[in-house]
């Protein structure tokens, strides 16, 4: 898992960060915090109210998915990269729909 969400106004979304740039973005961002429910030290809790640059908010969620992928074995990280290059079905593009419910 390198993102968990709730529907809820305003929208936040937990994910895995670096322990030291978590440290950095909690004090330059109000709307960053240690993660909610979670390791305080390795996630953060992102509300999605605009105050985050979009770019920002793309960008952490890569470096969330980049490091779980990391921390798989090398046959997982295999079995992942294969299963991200199959073709999608529009329908069951999740990833697309958060990406767009996160930039409203």
């Amino acid at each position: 898992m390198y993102a968990l969400s709730a529907y809820e106004t305003p929208l936040t979304v937990n994910l895995k960060c670096d322990p030291d740039r978590s440290l950095k973005l909690r004090r330059q961002y109000d709307s960053v915090q240690p993660g909610y429910h979670m390791n305080k030290r390795h996630w953060n809790t992102l509300t999605l109210d605009g105050s985050l640059p979009h770019s920002l908010i793309i960008e952490l969620i890569q470096h969330s998915y980049d490091l779980v992928v990391l921390g798989l074995s090398k046959k997982e990280q295999i079995k992942v990269k294969e299963a991200s290059t199959k073709p999608r079905k529009q329908e069951n593009d999740w990833h697309a729909q958060f990406l767009k419910d996160i930039s409203e």
